[in-house]
């Protein structure tokens, strides 16, 4: 493997070669959390959605994340660079935008981080509490996990797919034994009644746009497997392959398992269900009801360890892609070089230590406060993650576009003008959804919902200044004969 160095005697190459199409899609599916999307977040738009409709939300996102990735693929084959959002709008849009995305897609990363981690650390205090007599506060097992993610992604990337796999296997089987088991048996009072899930009167029943959101947050992550690019075994063809089976994967996992969990109650009655559950703060009994009624008690136990598990997965997977943000923002010359360093492993060590700091610096204020993490961390997170990955996506849409027309590398209308015009315009009909029930979202006042908002704006327009500053740097993926747009360069009338 060729060294390169920000000094005589650092390492600064990730490990080639050393992840396929199977181990990008575990990294995709543990960021989901995919217990963690069902029980804990599932009843939101159950019970303040649009009820027995939510099903049909995960497969409409699924076709909106999907069309979006026809020219994010379609990107990717002309752009390996581990800063992913970063590498793809700067190559279109030129490094001032391209260094205010990597911002946020930092910030978005690391919202969801400490969102996973606010959750966590109240799971396995239960936990602890209950299987072992041991009372010690959330933030206590937070911090210690923190420190253990930080090992773990010391570790090579091969390491951390056999990990994740383990773990992302372990908790989607329970969900698809009760999925397949409901299934067969025919469904719950009405039926299976895929009308009442998946018709266009259950889709815009109650309030779809607070369903809409969360379906999006359960869906971040998919765009991680550009992140291991440079790491993966040919990129060329694993790149666009993990995309497309993660996207799928995804959208229709939780489409069906949303779908059982709805025939189990009936269309009609689930709402009333999950709204009742919400308002005594046990919401995760919506789902842990039917699959314990469903597959006996011992369901109870096995849901309860996995949905830790479950977060621990998604923390780890997050830790991995922002460290490969940090590792190509030092390499770019964007950041301080010495983040670009990697071990023996070819892990980005160095990156890794900051992405802890970051990681305590976001949990260590609202332990001090006292505040309630579920309250706090987990809505406020999930809220500024939403809305940052939605500007994310449209930066990158219109960088797809731009880049293609200037370049001429692919002159196929679909995948670099017709899919991403068509995304864009489903994208800003999600944003103006998202925005619109946010406070719904965050469960918190205006006031607070409007500094959430304008965190994601500060974050992306302090990126732009900053690529402004360093915009003479290197250029992420880029090829020499390949050139990286500025301002200048875009044209008029894309």
């Amino acid at each position: 493997m060729t060294q390169q160095s920000s000094g005589p005697q650092h390492r600064t190459d990730l490990r080639r070669g050393a992840v396929g199409v199977a181990g990008m899609v575990f990294f995709v599916l543990s960021a989901q959390a995919p217990l963690t999307g069902v029980a804990g977040t599932l009843p939101i738009p159950l019970g303040l959605g649009n009820g027995g409709g939510a099903p049909g939300v995960y497969l409409v996102v699924g076709v909106m994340i999907a069309l979006f990735s026809v020219g994010f693929i379609a990107m990717s084959r002309h752009v390996t660079d581990a800063g992913a959002f970063y590498a793809y709008v700067t190559r279109g849009l030129g490094k001032t935008l391209g260094v205010g995305a990597s911002q946020v897609a930092v910030l978005c990363y690391s919202a969801t981080q400490a969102a996973l981690y606010g959750l966590y650390g109240v799971v396995v205090q239960g936990l602890f509490q209950r299987y072992a007599s041991l009372d010690l506060p959330w933030w206590f097992w937070t911090v210690a996990t923190i420190l253990l993610v930080q090992a773990l992604g010391s570790f090579n990337i091969e390491f951390g797919a056999k990990l994740l796999a383990v773990l992302v296997v372990a908790e989607t089987s329970l969900l698809l034994v009760f999925a397949c088991y409901e299934l067969l048996s025919g469904g719950g009072p009405r039926g299976l009644d895929i009308a009442g899930s998946f018709g266009p009167s259950a889709f815009f029943n109650g309030a779809p746009g607070v369903a809409l959101t969360f379906a999006i947050g359960c869906i971040l992550g998919f765009e991680s497997t550009a992140l291991y690019a440079k790491e993966a075994r040919d990129p060329a063809r694993t790149v666009p392959r993990a995309t497309y089976l993660a996207v799928g994967l995804i959208s229709v996992f939780f489409a069906f398992v949303s779908w059982m969990i709805v025939s189990y109650y009936g269309p009609d009655k689930v709402q009333g269900v999950a709204l009742k559950a919400l308002q005594s703060n046990d919401a995760t009994s919506v789902v842990f009801t039917p699959i314990t009624h469903t597959l006996g008690a011992w369901a109870t136990d096995a849901m309860q360890v996995l949905l830790a598990t479950s977060l621990l997965a998604g923390v780890l997977a997050f830790h991995n892609g922002i460290n490969r943000y940090f590792h190509s923002l030092g390499g770019a010359g964007v950041l301080p070089v010495w983040l670009s360093r990697t071990n023996r492993q070819g892990a980005p060590y160095t990156a890794s230590l900051l992405q802890t700091a970051v990681a305590l610096v976001l949990i260590v204020p609202f332990a001090l406060a006292g505040a309630d993490p579920v309250l706090t961390l987990l809505t406020w997170g999930g809220g500024v993650s939403v809305l940052a990955l939605m500007l994310l996506y449209l930066l990158t849409s219109v960088s797809v576009i731009v880049f293609f027309r200037r370049t001429g590398l692919d002159r196929r209308r679909w995948n670099t003008l017709i899919a991403p015009l068509a995304s864009i315009a489903m994208l800003l009909s999600a944003t103006g959804l998202a925005l619109g029930n946010f406070t719904t979202l965050i469960s918190a006042s205006g006031t607070t919902a409007v500094v959430l908002e304008l965190t994601v704006v500060v974050v992306f327009a302090g990126g732009a200044v900053l690529g402004y500053v360093r915009r003479d740097g290197a250029v992420p993926g880029a090829p020499d004969d390949v050139p990286a747009a500025s301002v200048d360069d875009v044209p008029a009338s894309a």
